[in-house]
């Protein structure tokens, strides 16, 4: 587990991620109302060339960034709304992932089979207020992954 000691160390996380992932990839967000699930998220956007905050898209659900805002295609996507995994296929999150990167918050609620290639970030908040990560590489992240 890597300790996250404030919000700006886990948005400097995301932006490392940033580095990393590419259009095609699902990176699933889980964790508690605020784990630090958005921060995560806003620091990956900051730093693919987001101008300003990036809003929770808890409301509208899937809130689409596109060049030039950002450097590719991101579908920044909460599912906690979401009651049935039925209604995942009305999102065509799948079409999505031909040009897009994909972070999906509450990825729980499509069901435990759901992008089975997403990295996959768990957040916890620690008894002393700093934020846990767990991170789950899979197979097509382990070459750009560190060790």
């Amino acid at each position: 587990m890597i300790l996250l000691p404030d919000p700006q160390a886990t948005e400097a996380f995301g932006a490392l991620l940033a580095a990393r992932a590419r259009p095609g990839d699902v990176i699933t967000l889980q964790g508690t109302l605020g784990a630090g699930k958005t921060s995560v998220a806003r620091g990956l956007l900051s730093a693919l060339g987001l101008v300003g905050e990036a809003p929770s898209p808890s409301f509208a659900i899937v809130q689409p960034y596109e060049p030039p805002e950002v450097r590719f295609p991101v579908m920044h996507v909460d599912l906690y709304r979401i009651d049935d995994p039925a209604e995942i296929e009305e999102l065509a999150l799948d079409d999505a992932r031909y040009d897009s990167l994909l972070l999906v918050e509450w990825p729980e609620r499509a069901g435990p089979d759901y992008w089975p290639d997403a990295l996959r970030l768990s957040l916890t908040i620690e008894p002393d207020g700093t934020r846990g990560l767990t991170i789950g590489v899979p197979e097509a992240w382990r070459s750009r992954w560190p060790t």
